[in-house]
């Protein structure tokens, strides 16, 4: 039986879209190119922003656009989709009522993670878009399972933020690395008993995050989720 198709609704931003790729690529079990698993990947930056629609209240919806790519990459005979971009989510439903196929949450597969793999947790640290912080997107599932959520002070939240901008242009250095671990930093005192990176701009330099608690970074959570998934049987 052959491997599922993944269809990757991309562009937020566009190098977080081929991180997720790369990501899949060296999370693949590959002997050959013939092993790897097959994409379609709609990297549209056009898609209007989540933080002028979210933060500023004063942009368009991205859920339309979402919803067109996700019908496209449908009829192109993907069999499972995928939104990397942890802001996104916050249309998750409208995508998902666009399609006849499995849409993949990113939020749930990484809150999932933490839980199966820490028991007893009980307060997460979140490296994430104001937006993210915003919506709840994570802090509403996890509360649902008695977990806190804490964040970096306001100051240093605004710090990162400038970060992801600055990701997002692709003109970042090792300056913004320094503010996300003086970010991760920060919440370990504040007694963060695990770390989430969720934001798929900061995932292209959170490597090499060592804060002496788990980090669990969104994009490999759910880079690994999708081979798993083109890769079952059934």
């Amino acid at each position: 039986m052959t491997d599922k198709v993944v269809g990757v609704i991309g562009g937020m931003g566009p190098e977080a879209t081929v991180d997720l790729m790369m990501r899949v690529i060296r999370a693949t079990p590959a002997e050959d190119d013939m092993d790897h698993i097959r994409m379609f990947v709609d990297n549209n930056p056009k898609i209007p922003s989540r933080i002028k629609a979210i933060i500023e209240g004063t942009g368009k919806s991205p859920a339309p656009i979402m919803a067109e790519m996700a019908r496209n990459l449908t009829a192109s005979g993907a069999d499972f989709l995928v939104i990397p971009c942890n802001t996104a989510h916050y249309y998750y439903d409208q995508v998902c009522g666009a399609v006849d196929i499995p849409v993949m949450n990113m939020i749930d597969v990484t809150v999932e993670t933490v839980l199966n793999e820490n028991a007893s947790i009980r307060t997460v640290g979140l490296l994430a878009s104001k937006a993210v912080l915003m919506t709840g997107l994570y802090t509403k599932p996890f509360n649902k399972q008695g977990v806190d959520v804490i964040y970096p002070s306001p100051e240093v939240q605004e710090l990162l933020m400038a970060s992801v901008r600055r990701i997002k242009t692709g003109k970042y250095d090792t300056g913004d690395r320094e503010v996300l671990h003086s970010a991760a930093k920060e919440l370990v005192k504040k007694r963060a008993e695990a770390l989430i990176v969720a934001c798929t701009e900061l995932s292209i330099i959170c490597e090499g995050l060592d804060m002496g608690v788990k980090v669990y970074d969104s994009s490999q959570v759910l880079a690994e989720r999708i081979v798993r998934m083109a890769k079952a049987r059934g």
